[in-house]
């Protein structure tokens, strides 16, 4: 299992992001080159893509602020 974090951006670790779109959906195969969501923190936004493949599970929903470096779903 590998975790997928929300990545440090603006303010680094302990600041807070939000996740804004997922593109993908519990149960989805991903690989390194799929898009899985838009994040943002204050005025930055960044992509997210799973670092290996297999099945992702999603473990925050969209909106919802959460500190960054946070696990936001998990591949398998």
């Amino acid at each position: 299992m590998t975790d997928v974090l929300f990545p440090l951006m603006s303010g680094g670790q302990g600041a807070t992001g939000v996740i804004v779109t997922w593109f993908v959906e519990s149960g989805d195969e991903v690989t390194p080159a799929t898009l899985i969501a838009e994040v943002a923190v204050d005025k930055v936004d960044a992509e997210v893509y799973p670092e290996t493949s297999g099945v992702i599970t999603l473990l925050v929903e969209e909106s919802r602020e959460i500190p960054q470096g946070a696990v936001i779903a998990q591949v398998t």
